[in-house]
């Protein structure tokens, strides 16, 4: 049953990004040039996200899950060195890609070579990512 529930999720999820417009390179650097031809459009659909999220949260407080013995506890707020690096990156990707994990993958179903670079270079970052923070930790520990 967990297995059609998760089908079911990700394929509504997939149909959203569709949907908004978040699979479209253009649509997303659009949104990101504040300074240029700004397309504020997606901030709706961050806004669909981010509130039903936050409601979500707040239920979860209340309520067992259907699926699962517990919900998942919320990230503590720290700010580090790992956060910082890391959402520059993502940052960076984004902007310059037009793409972030969820979408370059719903992307892969219409085809596209730009997609599976991307994805593709995402698998490799993620196989190096573990390499790379044990040098940063290295370098850190030693200074």
């Amino acid at each position: 049953m967990r297995n059609v529930v998760s089908f079911v999720v990700g394929s509504l999820f997939g149909i959203g990004l569709l949907i908004s417009g978040m699979t479209n390179t253009n649509k997303v650097q659009g949104w990101l040039d504040i300074f240029g031809a700004w397309d504020p459009t997606l901030a709706f659909v961050m806004g669909g996200a981010i509130i039903p999220m936050a409601i979500a949260w707040q239920l979860t407080k209340v309520r067992k899950p259907v699926f699962a013995d517990s919900f998942p506890t919320p990230p503590a707020p720290q700010i580090g060195r790992n956060l910082v690096i890391g959402s520059t990156l993502f940052g960076m990707g984004w902007g310059l890609a037009g793409l972030c994990p969820g979408p370059a993958i719903a992307s892969l179903s219409f085809g596209g070579s730009g997609g599976i670079v991307f994805v593709l270079a995402m698998f490799a970052g993620m196989l190096g990512a573990p390499w790379v923070r044990t040098r940063l930790d290295q370098m850190a520990s030693s200074s």
